[in-house]
C-alpha cells in the first residue's frame, strides 16, 4: 500500500548556434533533474542489512524498514561497527543512519519476518505485519501496532492472525490486512480481514478469498478497498487476482477477468491521479507489469506489458515509480528482451487523449529517464521488493529495500536512498562525427549520450578546437533509446577541412568529456551518390565512415537513426564500394552485426539498399528487421540474404514468407563488389541488383511489428535456401532504408553513379618547418614546438611540404592551408597573415633571421585575422600557382606587416591535429 500526490510537467527541446537543426525546439530553464522526474539516480550512503527487506513506510522524517535480518551496517560495511535490528530499523531520512528507535520482531518457533508497514494518518501509530510472535518481548500474533514518539509496541493492540500477514491498509479507524491467513480471533477471514485501528478488534468485513492476499488499498473516499493476490474468487465471485470490495461489509464490488491466470497483484498503490498494481507470475503469456486504473469506476486506464516482476509500485507527482525487473518491454514499444532494469519510471496518465489499444489493451504512458541501476541479490534474485518517500529539511528522499546486493554497480544491501537534490552524475560522453556531401553544408551528428536521472541533454558543439561553442542543441535520449542528433553548420567553406567534438550537459550542470575529435572536409563538388540517396528519400544511410565503435553514424537527411556496431567489426576498409575516399565495413561471418539505435514500424512500402563484397559459401544476412538487438528476433523479415551458393534472395512475411530471388547461375559471392535493392509497394516486390531487375512478385504487405534494421546478421530460421550462417562474411557499404519502393531505374541510377568519377582528398602535413626571429638574428629554431609570425619586430614562418600528384584523370580543385593556434595567451593576430610561396633555399636546422630565404611577391592566400584560443583555422590557396608544382616538395611562408605576432604549434608538437597542413580536393576534369 502506498500513497502519494500528483503533479504533471512537460518536456521539450532546443536549438541555439549557426547553422540549422533537425527536429529540434527551445528548451525550458534548467533545474535540478529533467522533471517530472523528482529524483537523483545517485544512491546516497545509507545504513545497510545483513538480509532482505520487504516492506517500508515512514513519518516525520523517519524510515522504517522491515524484513528478514539481524543487524546493520555502516555503508562502507566497517567491521565491528554494525548494530543488531532484529528484523527491524528505523533511519534517520536525511542520514541513512539508525535512529535510537530498536525494534525486535521475534518469534519462539521457526524464523520471524515483518512483510508490512502502515503509518497512521495522524503520524502517530506505526503497524507492522508478517510472522513473528513478539515485538520487544510483548506477545503479539503477527500484526502489531507501535507508538512511533516512544518507540514502544501496543500491548494492548493484539488481533490474533494466525499466519503470515503480506500488507496492511489503515485509516481513521480500521486496519486492513491481507495475507495467508483463513482466520482472525478464530473467526473464519479468509485471507484478507479488519480489525479496530485503535483496540484490534476484529470488525464485520468479510472478503474471503480461495488464495493468498497480497495486497491492500483504500479508496480515498474511504467507501471501497482493492484487493490483491493470487486468488481466483472473493465471496464466491470469480475474480482474479484484483477484486475491489465495500469498505465496511467486504460485499464484491467489482471483479476482474483480464490477468493471466499465471499471474498475480503484488502491490496496489493510489494517489488523486489513480491506482496502480504491481504484477508479478511465470510462465507463457505471463503478466510482470503494471496496470493504471481510474478512480472513478476502478477501470482499466492502461496496462504496461513489460516484463520482469514488479514487485512495488509509488506514484508520486504524476510520475509512477516501480521496482521489478523489467527486462523486455518490446509489447510497450520500449527496450527488447536483455539487461535487467530494476527501477524504472513512467507517468502516471497520457499527456494527451490516451492511445487506441494494442492487442486489446491501451499502452502505458512513456518512461521517464531515471535508472538507478541494482542487481538480482539473495533470496528469490528478486531485485528490489518496496519503496517509500520521506521528507526531511525541505530536501525529499525515495527509500527502496529488497534482495539487492549493489546499487549503482557498487556493494550495497537491501536498503539504498536517492534525494530531490545533489545530482552529481554526468552524462556518458558523446559519439561524434561529421559528413559533408556537398559544397556549404557540414552534417555534424552524434549518438545522443546516457544520463541515469536526465532524459533531456543540452549538447555543445566545438568547431576547430575553439573553446567556445559554436551550436548548442538540447535532444531527448533514455537508456535504451539514444537516437542520433544532428546540427548542419552551414558556415563552411568548400574544399576546406573542419574538426568537431561535441560535449552533453545535465539539467544541474554536470558535463561529460569532449567526443574524440570528427574531422571532415568540405567537397569542392556535389557527391553525386551520396548525394542521389539523400535525394531520393533515404531515412536511413549508413556509410560506414565510422572511426570509432560502436557508433554508426545515419548520413540521412533526417539523420536520427544511428547504428550500433556488435561484437566489434572491422572499420574503415578499404576500398570501399563507391570512388574516391569511402570506406567500407567487414563482418565475420559469426558473430558480427550493425543493429539501429531507434525502434520503428515499417510500413508495407518500403526499400532496403546496399553493397557487399564476399567469396564466402556460408550465406547470410546483408539487412532485415527483426524485433531484437543483440539477441536472435523472433520476428523477423524484409531481408535480403545471400545462400551458400552465392544466390540473393529478397523476402517479407505476411503470414507465410513471400520471396524473390536470383537465378540458379547469378551468384555474387566473387569478391567483387555487388549492389542490391529489395523494393516493396503497391506494385509489388521487386529485387535489383547492379542495376538489373532480377524478379517481381505480386505481393504488398508484410508483418507489422515495432523492431530494428539489422546489417551483417540475424536470424534466418525457416525461410528458404536457409544459408549456413545467419551472419555475413564480407564487406558491407553505402547502406540506406527508404519509406517507399525505390525504382529500377532509380536503383540503376544509384549503381551508375556510384562508378563515376568524384572527388579525392589528400591531407598533406608538413615535412620540416621553423621560423626566424629578428630580436635573436642568429638562432635556428628548427626544433621549436611552435612557430610565430609578426611584422615589426619581424617573425617568419617557413614550411615544406611533398605535394602528391593528381590522380589520373583528375585535377586539384581546391586547396587549403590549415593551421592550429598555440595555447599561450594572446596567440591569436589582429593583424593579416599572408600565405606566401618560398623562393629561396632553407632548412630547419640552420635557417636564421640572418640567412632567410627569399618569398614570392604574390600571396597564394590570407588570414585576414586569427582569433585566439587553440584552435584549427584554414585558408584557401590558389590552385593555380599550386596545380604545376604538384608532385614535387613546396614551401610556404607565412609573412605579416603588424605588430601582433600569431604563435601556431609546429609539426614538432604533441598537441592534437597540431600540425600545419594542406588540403588539396582532386575531382575530374
Amino acid at each position: 500500500m502506498r500513497r502519494s500526490r500528483g503533479l504533471t510537467a512537460a518536456l521539450v527541446l532546443s536549438l541555439a548556434g549557426a547553422g540549422t537543426g533537425i527536429g529540434l525546439v527551445l528548451m525550458p530553464e534548467a533545474s535540478a533533474i529533467t522533471p517530472p522526474v523528482a529524483f537523483t539516480a545517485d544512491e546516497l550512503p545509507t545504513w545497510q542489512p545483513n538480509g532482505i527487506v520487504f516492506a517500508m513506510a515512514q513519518a516525520n522524517g523517519t524510515v522504517f524498514a522491515g524484513g528478514t535480518f539481524s543487524a546493520v551496517r555502516p555503508p562502507d560495511g566497517t567491521s565491528g561497527a554494525e548494530q543488531e535490528a532484529v528484523n527491524f530499523v528505523a533511519l534517520d531520512a536525511a542520514t541513512g543512519k539508525p535512529t535510537s528507535c530498536k525494534l525486535a520482531f521475534t518469534i519462539g518457533d521457526g524464523s520471524a519476518t515483518v512483510r508490512a508497514l502502515a503509518v497512521s494518518k495522524d503520524n502517530k501509530t506505526l503497524y507492522a505485519g508478517g510472522y513473528f510472535g513478539a515485538v520487544n518481548g510483548t506477545p503479539v500474533s503477527s500484526v502489531a501496532a507501535i507508538d512511533i514518539e516512544s518507540c514502544t509496541p501496543k500491548a494492548a493492540f493484539h488481533p490474533g492472525f494466525p499466519a503470515t500477514v503480506r500488507d496492511l491498509a489503515v485509516t481513521d479507524d480500521t486496519l486492513y490486512a491481507a495475507g495467508d491467513f483463513a482466520a482472525v480471533e478464530g473467526q473464519t477471514r479468509e485471507r484478507f480481514a479488519a480489525v479496530d485501528a485503535g483496540s484490534g478488534a476484529l470488525k464485520p468485513f468479510t472478503a474471503n478469498a480461495d488464495e493468498p492476499g497480497r495486497a491492500v488499498e483504500v479508496t480515498p473516499d474511504g467507501k471501497n478497498v482493492l484487493l490483491g493476490g493470487d486468488f481466483f474468487s472473493v465471496n464466491g465471485s470469480n475474480t482474479h487476482a484484483l477484486a475491489v470490495v465495500n469498505a465496511t461489509t467486504g460485499a464484491v464490488a467489482k471483479t476482474y477477468s483480464n490477468i493471466p491466470s499465471n499471474s498475480v497483484v503484488k502491490d496496489i498503490a493510489t494517489d488523486s491521479t489513480g491506482f496502480y498494481t504491481g504484477n508479478e507470475g511465470s510462465g507463457g503469456g505471463v503478466f510482470d507489469g503494471r496496470i493504471g486504473l481510474r478512480l472513478s469506476d476502478f477501470s482499466e486506464k492502461w496496462r504496461d506489458r513489460c516484463l520482469g516482476a514488479t514487485q512495488a509500485v509509488l506514484p508520486y507527482d504524476g510520475v509512477l515509480y516501480s521496482s521489478s525487473h523489467a527486462h523486455d518491454c518490446s509489447l510497450e514499444g520500449q527496450f527488447p528482451d536483455g539487461k535487467r532494469n530494476f527501477f524504472n519510471a513512467q507517468l502516471t496518465n497520457y499527456e494527451g487523449a490516451s492511445p487506441a489499444p494494442v492487442d486489446g489493451f491501451v499502452r502505458s504512458p512513456r518512461k521517464l529517464g531515471w535508472h538507478p541501476t541494482a542487481n538480482d541479490g539473495l533470496g528469490e534474485g528478486i531485485g528490489p521488493r518496496a519503496m517509500t518517500i520521506a521528507e526531511k529539511g525541505d530536501v525529499k528522499y525515495m527509500w527502496a529495500g529488497g534482495e539487492f546486493t549493489a546499487i549503482n554497480g557498487k556493494p550495497q544491501q537491501a536498503l539504498t536512498r536517492f534525494a530531490s537534490t545533489g545530482d552529481v552524475g554526468a552524462p556518458t560522453t558523446p559519439v561524434a562525427s561529421a559528413g559533408s556531401v556537398k559544397p556549404g553544408e557540414v552534417q555534424v551528428r552524434w549518438r545522443t549520450s546516457y544520463d541515469a536521472d536526465d532524459s533531456k541533454l543540452t549538447y555543445r558543439i566545438y568547431r576547430n578546437g575553439s573553446a567556445s561553442p559554436i551550436a548548442t542543441v538540447a535532444a531527448e535520449s533514455l537508456e535504451w533509446e539514444r537516437p542520433q542528433a544532428s546540427w548542419n553548420d552551414t558556415t563552411v567553406k568548400a574544399g576546406q577541412s573542419y574538426t568537431y567534438r561535441v560535449t552533453a550537459t545535465d539539467a544541474a550542470g554536470n558535463t561529460s568529456a569532449l567526443s574524440a575529435t570528427a574531422s571532415v572536409t568540405v567537397p569542392s563538388s556535389v557527391q553525386s551518390y551520396p548525394n542521389q540517396v539523400r535525394a531520393d528519400g533515404a531515412n536511413l544511410y549508413w556509410r560506414y565512415d565510422d572511426t570509432v565503435s560502436p557508433y554508426v553514424a545515419d548520413s540521412s537527411e533526417s539523420g536520427n537513426t544511428s547504428g550500433i556496431q556488435l561484437n566489434a567489426p572491422a572499420l574503415r576498409q578499404t576500398p570501399g564500394a563507391i570512388s574516391g575516399a569511402s570506406t567500407a565495413m567487414g563482418f565475420n561471418g559469426t558473430s558480427q552485426q550493425v543493429y539501429s539505435d531507434h525502434r520503428q514500424t515499417v510500413g508495407n512500402a518500403f526499400s532496403v539498399e546496399t553493397w557487399f563484397k564476399t567469396n564466402t559459401t556460408r550465406g547470410g544476412k546483408l539487412i532485415g528487421f527483426g524485433n531484437n538487438t543483440t539477441r536472435n528476433s523472433g520476428s523477423y523479415d524484409k531481408q535480403i540474404y545471400m545462400t551458400n551458393t552465392g544466390r540473393l534472395v529478397f523476402g517479407v512475411y505476411n503470414g507465410s514468407t513471400r520471396t524473390v530471388s536470383t537465378g540458379l547461375f547469378d551468384t555474387y559471392n566473387d569478391n567483387k563488389w555487388h549492389h542490391v535493392v529489395g523494393a516493396m509497394g503497391p506494385a509489388g516486390m521487386e529485387l535489383i541488383v547492379d542495376g538489373q531487375s532480377k524478379g517481381t512478385l505480386n505481393v504488398t504487405s508484410s508483418a507489422s511489428y515495432e523492431g530494428f534494421w539489422h546489417v551483417g546478421g540475424d536470424n534466418l530460421a525457416s525461410w528458404p535456401t536457409r544459408p549456413t550462417s545467419n551472419f555475413f562474411a564480407g564487406q558491407i557499404d553505402e547502406t540506406a532504408v527508404y519509406p517507399k519502393a525505390l525504382t529500377a531505374a532509380q536503383a540503376k541510377n544509384h549503381y551508375d553513379l556510384a562508378k563515376a568519377p568524384s572527388d579525392t582528398v589528400s591531407k598533406v602535413s608538413a615535412t620540416e618547418d621553423t621560423y626566424i626571429n629578428q630580436g635573436a638574428p642568429s638562432a635556428a629554431n628548427g626544433a621549436s614546438t611552435s612557430l610565430a609570425v609578426r611584422g615589426t619586430s619581424a617573425y617568419e614562418t617557413y614550411l615544406r611540404f611533398n605535394l602528391p600528384a593528381a590522380p589520373a584523370g583528375q585535377v586539384l580543385k581546391s586547396a587549403a592551408l590549415q593551421i592550429k593556434t598555440s595555447t599561450q595567451a594572446n596567440a591569436g593576430t589582429v593583424d593579416k597573415v599572408s600565405v606566401v610561396p618560398v623562393t629561396g633555399t632553407w632548412s630547419g636546422a640552420s635557417t636564421t633571421f640572418n640567412n632567410k630565404p627569399t618569398l614570392g611577391t604574390t600571396p597564394l592566400g590570407a588570414f585576414a585575422s586569427v582569433p585566439d584560443g587553440s584552435a584549427v583555422q584554414s585558408t584557401p590557396l590558389d590552385t593555380a600557382v599550386l596545380s604545376p608544382v604538384l608532385g614535387s616538395s613546396y614551401s610556404l611562408a607565412l609573412t605579416s606587416t603588424g605588430t601582433d605576432p600569431l604563435w601556431i604549434w609546429s609539426m614538432e608538437s604533441t598537441a592534437a591535429e597540431a600540425a600545419p597542413q594542406l588540403v588539396l580536393t582532386f575531382g575530374p576534369k
